[in-house]
């Protein structure tokens, strides 16, 4: 597995085990608490470490979606065939893409081991409603860049796109998802996800 895989593969679980966030949370300290509940949740989980896809699912749906905003997360990825596609397509990408991301880093969650996750200061304003934060993921080798943008929905914060190396996730999903639109529609690129969630995940 090369490097940007595995940090990609840190950004994911910051995703799929997010604490619960009180009101009023600060951003920062919601990804603070995110990346130590994450490393501590695969050093204590088997299962996990094994690469149990059904358990990631299981812990994704009870911990994570909450605090996540998929929906806008899915539909920037699709882009602006988005608002084409029907409440059912909608859905059925979401689903699809869900899995994809879980699968496609599932194997290497055995890579997780001793790394500490810094926070680096905020930019912005205390009144905005979208930030990033930055921090860095440190662990043998040299300091990995992990940044997330988060928006404020009531009282908390959701993220909504991560940043690996330099890329946003979201931006490299979009590209491959716009090709498949092109050559297949809509119902060619579910039909896509459907397929490679098939298959191995990959390690």
């Amino acid at each position: 597995m090369n490097l940007f895989h595995r940090c990609l593969l840190l950004c994911t679980l910051g995703l799929l085990v997010a604490q619960t966030a009180r009101a009023a949370t600060a951003p920062e300290e919601l990804i603070r608490q995110v990346s130590v509940e994450v490393i501590e949740s695969v050093k204590a989980d088997k299962a996990i470490q094994a690469g149990d896809v059904a358990r990631i699912i299981q812990l994704v749906d009870t911990k994570v979606m909450p605090h996540v905003n998929f929906q806008r997360m899915t539909a920037s990825a699709v882009g602006r065939n988005w608002r084409s596609a029907t409440p059912e397509q909608q859905k059925r990408l979401q689903e699809e893409f869900k899995i994809l991301l879980v699968r496609s880093y599932a194997g290497a969650l055995t890579q997780v081991k001793d790394q500490t996750v810094q926070l680096k200061p905020m930019r912005g304003n205390p009144g905005d409603t979208e930030v990033v934060v930055r921090t860095e993921v440190k662990g043998k080798g040299e300091p990995v860049q992990l940044d997330y943008r988060l928006e404020k929905s009531g009282d908390s914060w959701k993220i909504y796109d991560v940043n690996v190396l330099g890329v946003w996730l979201v931006e490299q999903y979009r590209v491959s998802f716009t090709q498949e639109i092109t050559a297949g529609g809509i119902d060619g690129l579910i039909a896509k996800l459907a397929e490679r969630n098939k298959g191995t995940p990959k390690s």
